[in-house]
């Protein structure tokens, strides 16, 4: 490709979004570039402090149960307050709880702060999806999500290698490292973030009263939302088993850690490498037929481990689920705000948020108890059934989407993404 070919290809890739969504950006990339302390708080706990791997995992589900919580509150808050106060409250409770961490000694203070490092971690996750969805373009928005979850990748390989080389000098440096990123990411949004919450009508006024019945109630009873969460946390749950159960099925057939490490980081650079190109051909296409395809690469994936004897077998597996992962996310954040009302964006964000919470409290359990029980190929064979599930539910559950603002309307005649701009309450 000729240079004005590759100028021309990045235009396109990163061109037409306004300033504000880059600064939304760069927050993200500064906090994922310090997010040191999940990657290695088991680690942090067995080697440094001398605590038992029973103790290091209830810390670990106690860190995914204030996730959780974190989800859902922080999206009522992003509604109520608005998405920057969210999230100067999260990334200043992130920065504070990580400070914490590491000075706490007692067992139980230990596994209330990391509960509490969850909760504000994961608490700006609303804020976040709700305010890009507020300042990007709806037929901008999959291109945006995709950006998004780019700096997210690009700043989780990047402190993943950077925490492993900081922890030999010692772990406390990791606690301080990430609060400092953290409190510099506040300071991004304080600086540069102006508020991007959708006016409310004047009270009264029957936009007003849409408005306000967007409820936590108005959430969990949409049904086609709520499969839409459940899909996710069916798809979520099998990419958790890359770092939980594949590292244990590998280690059971002689692979070393530093085996592990080097195919699963072919997941992190297929993401760099792969993501902007991958949207910038898919993000006017039918978001069923690409979550169906998503889910099938992601069930396969995992499904092809039950006959990896070799890395290069296991590497291969991982490319066709990164391959799924990379359609999957920003495709399945654009239809979210389909689906969500404008005053209730928050509030859908959060409960979508749920499913990589829970995932990442129950799957690891899951994968344990499979594998102790009925062996690893059990555990990947049921994960090709579970793709096949999700994409058979995304196939049947999204026959009538609403259509971006720009494209043309469902064959069932269901409103463009335009009048939900309109009326909030329209897909409560």
């Amino acid at each position: 490709m000729s240079a004005g070919g590759v100028r021309g290809a990045v235009v396109r890739s990163l061109g037409g979004l306004p300033g504000q969504f880059w600064w939304l950006w760069t927050s993200t990339l500064v906090n994922r570039l310090g997010a040191f302390v999940a990657t290695f708080l088991a680690m942090y706990l067995t080697v440094d402090r001398g605590y038992s791997a029973s103790f290091a995992g209830l810390v670990g589900a106690l860190y995914g149960l204030g996730g959780v919580v974190g989800s859902v509150v922080a999206g009522v808050l992003t509604d109520r307050l608005g998405r920057r106060p969210t999230m100067l409250i999260a990334q200043l409770g992130t920065s504070g709880s990580v400070l914490s961490l590491a000075f706490v000694e007692h067992p139980v203070a230990i596994a209330v702060v990391a509960a509490l490092v969850g909760l504000a971690t994961n608490a700006s996750r609303p804020a976040v999806m709700a305010m890009m969805a507020d300042i990007v373009a709806p037929e901008d928005r999959v291109r945006a999500f995709a950006l998004n979850y780019w700096a997210i990748n690009i700043g989780f390989a990047v402190s993943s290698a950077a925490a492993g080389l900081i922890a030999q000098l010692g772990y406390e440096l990791l606690f301080y490292g990430e609060a400092a990123m953290v409190l510099a990411c506040a300071v991004v949004v304080f600086v540069k973030l102006p508020e991007s919450r959708p006016e409310q009508r004047p009270a009264g006024s029957p936009e007003n009263a849409e408005a306000t019945a967007v409820s936590m109630g108005t959430v969990l009873r949409d049904g086609r939302f709520m499969a839409v969460v459940a899909l996710n946390l069916l798809l979520v749950g099998l990419i958790q088993q890359a770092f939980v159960a594949l590292p244990v099925t590998m280690g059971q057939q002689g692979f070393t850690s530093a085996d592990f490490g080097l195919v699963i980081a072919g997941n992190g650079l297929l993401i760099v490498l792969l993501q902007i190109p991958v949207t910038r051909y898919i993000e006017h296409r039918d978001p069923r037929r690409l979550l169906v395809i998503s889910a099938l690469l992601t069930g396969y994936g995992f499904g092809l481990n039950a006959f990896a004897d070799s890395l290069a077998l296991y590497a291969v597996a991982i490319c066709v689920w990164t391959l799924g992962e990379i359609i999957n996310s920003p495709t399945q954040m654009g239809l979210v705000v389909r689906l969500s009302p404008v005053h209730g964006r928050g509030r859908y964000q959060g409960v979508f948020s749920l499913s990589w919470s829970l995932s990442a409290l129950g799957a690891p359990l899951l994968g344990g108890f499979v594998i102790d029980r009925f062996g690893g190929n059990a555990l990947w064979a049921g994960s090709a059934v579970l793709g096949m599930v999700a994409a058979l539910g995304y196939g049947l559950l999204l026959r009538r989407v609403p259509a971006a603002a720009g494209e043309p309307a469902t064959a069932s005649g269901e409103p463009s993404e335009a009048e939900p701009e309109k009326s909030p309450a329209g897909a409560a």
